[in-house]
């Protein structure tokens, strides 16, 4: 059977990808403005784009409410028109120069200078944050839905998939396997305890296809003893990260997933997802990757 990926809880404290944890500031007021560069860097294409287009309009805008100050600065414009300025003002910035419209004062030449040396300075902005949004190392790391808990060699292991959905391999690639869960002192004091969940093989020199890591749950784990109910009496979160080298690009990349109580399966295994195609190659299927089965 395959099951449904179930709904997540508003707060967590680690989320998927291009995510932020819901978590509230109290004491520590936070404006995107005081981090620009990060922000530029981080915001979604869909609304890089539309962000420098709106800054270039209002930067020519500005330029063009300053060349209608004080008369007529540009010959072939008609005096007083918005428009003529504007577009003369992209053609400044941009370094255009049809001819038609150019200064005739001492003022507009000035005016001039000062726009073509914020165009430069634009450009490079501009092309300094593509660049980089662009050569930033990302990883597209297929996580399982869910976490599985079913015997292996006679031990409960817990057990998660991770794929590579890009057509390379990643060199050197580790897993970090931590659990999180609420707990209390005997004083009464509350606190958010990590725990370092050891794997049966925590790295491999090639990363092609798939990975199943793998938990013993042995009386020297932190799950040992726990069930369903005392993992989600405690807020429990199993946090994985990944890190390798991309081969293409030979740059460290990473990835990051969690589950919480309700996505750990319990006496559960997963579907084989390896195989060979008729004409004898490896084969994954992806169709299956998320699929489980009870143990009878």
């Amino acid at each position: 059977m395959v099951l449904k990926q179930p709904l997540r809880p508003s707060q967590r404290l680690v989320v998927r990808d291009g995510e932020f944890p819901d978590v509230v500031r109290l004491g520590d007021p936070h404006s995107p403005w005081r981090d620009l560069y990060h922000l530029l860097i981080t915001i979604p294409w869909i609304g890089f784009i539309p962000l420098m287009g709106l800054i270039y309009l209002a930067v020519n805008a500005a330029f063009a409410i300053a060349y209608l100050i004080g008369g007529n600065h540009i010959a072939n414009a008609t005096n007083g028109s918005f428009f003529d300025t504007f577009f003369f003002s992209v053609q400044t910035m941009a370094s255009i120069g049809y001819g038609a419209m150019y200064p005739q004062t001492l003022y507009a030449n000035w005016l001039v200078v000062i726009e073509a040396f914020v165009g430069l300075l634009f450009i490079a902005m501009v092309t300094g944050l593509s660049f980089t949004r662009f050569a930033s190392p990302t990883a597209r790391i297929l996580f399982s839905h869910y976490a599985v808990v079913a015997p292996h060699n006679s031990i409960p292991t817990l057990m998660f998939r991770a794929a590579n959905k890009r057509r390379n391999r990643i060199l050197e690639a580790q897993i970090w396997l931590t659990l999180v869960r609420d707990e209390y002192t005997t004083e009464g004091e509350f606190f958010r305890r990590f725990y370092d969940l050891a794997l049966t093989r925590s790295h491999t020199p090639l990363f092609a296809l798939s990975w199943t890591a793998m938990h013993p749950i042995t009386p020297s784990s932190p799950l040992y003893g726990e069930t369903p109910d005392s993992l989600a009496a405690a807020n429990a979160e199993i946090i994985v990260i990944l890190t390798g080298i991309d081969e293409t690009m030979s740059q460290t990349i990473h990835a990051r997933h969690s589950f919480i109580a309700d996505e750990i399966l319990w006496n559960y295994r997963f579907a084989d997802i390896l195989g060979w195609t008729r004409d004898k190659r490896r084969a994954i299927n992806f169709n299956c990757f998320d699929q489980v089965s009870p143990i009878r």
